[in-house]
């Protein structure tokens, strides 16, 4: 399995994560816009390169969680970052609330379908993360779930985590690399990103009245984080709590540390066999003698 890409936003893996410890703005001395969208298009390169040798390499496969409160940026993350992705080695999933064929399986089952396959990356924007997230915060929607029996809220939660930790586990012991990101939002900058949709019109699509509903949870949402992360931040599974109230910074951290992580694998185009090898002097003669097709 691989080691986590160190990072000053890495949640640590002893349990301890604290909100107050990690800032949801950036250091006094991030660049100015321009540089730090500068700096993303040099990431965003490298990781369509690295990419490249990761499909053909075929031997992990690379999970992105993004989970955030309500205008943290999670889709225009997702967007700027995987830009220069080739499509054909992406795929996005975006998990809402749960259909009704959901709800006729474990917590796991809708996002465990959509897992990527060796060679490509997925990415989840919001995932098996809300089971213990705004199921947390509403804990009535457990009664929706179809559970066996009573359930025990001083319990439930510890079991879940548990469920999610031996889920990320053995995904990572059959090739799958996790990074999860918490795009850690200050809720001033969601007041005032609220306030952008609400006053242009192009913006209107993006609020909903429960936007604003389950803002009035916010403390219960940052417990439901806290105890999360600390639950589940291991090094097969990383989460990084990532300042979200600056949006270039918040992208850039997140693609250097997605561009660290796959040089950490250290993968190589795959090598032709000798065999094969010794066949392709006499296949470029065959080409170069063929008659063009008119």
């Amino acid at each position: 399995m691989f080691s986590a890409t160190k990072s000053p936003y890495l949640v640590p893996f002893d349990g301890k994560f604290r909100h107050a410890d990690f800032p949801t703005c950036p250091p006094d001395n991030v660049p100015k816009i321009k540089k730090l969208k500068r700096r993303l298009r040099t990431s965003v390169k490298k990781m369509a390169e690295l990419q490249r040798v990761f499909y053909a390499h075929d031997r992990y496969a690379l999970l992105l969680i993004f989970q955030a409160m309500d205008a943290g940026g999670k889709d225009s993350t997702i967007r700027a970052v995987m830009s220069g992705v080739n499509p054909a080695g992406c795929q996005v999933f975006s998990f809402k609330q749960p259909s009704e064929e959901d709800l006729d399986h474990d917590f796991l089952w809708r996002t465990t379908k959509r897992l990527p396959e060796r060679g490509r990356i997925g990415i989840f924007n919001r995932s098996y993360y809300e089971e213990v997230l705004v199921v947390r915060v509403h804990p009535d929607i457990l009664d929706s779930q179809k559970l066996p029996g009573k359930q025990n809220l001083k319990t439930i939660w510890k079991q879940r985590y548990q469920s999610i930790r031996n889920h990320e586990k053995h995904l990572a012991r059959n090739g799958t690399v996790i990074l999860k990101f918490w795009l850690n939002v200050s809720p001033d900058e969601q007041r005032r990103r609220f306030l952008s949709r609400l006053n242009e019109p192009e913006k209107h699509w993006k609020f909903a009245s429960a936007d604003m509903r389950e803002r009035s949870f916010w403390p219960k949402y940052m417990a439901a984080y806290k105890d999360a992360l600390s639950a589940t931040s291991k090094p097969w599974a990383p989460w990084y709590a990532i300042p979200a109230d600056n949006k270039p910074y918040m992208r850039l951290t997140v693609a250097n540390i997605i561009v660290d992580t796959l040089k950490s694998l250290k993968l190589k185009y795959p090598e032709v066999k000798k065999k094969e090898q010794a066949r392709f002097d006499e296949m470029r003669q065959i080409l170069m003698k063929d008659e063009p097709v008119t």
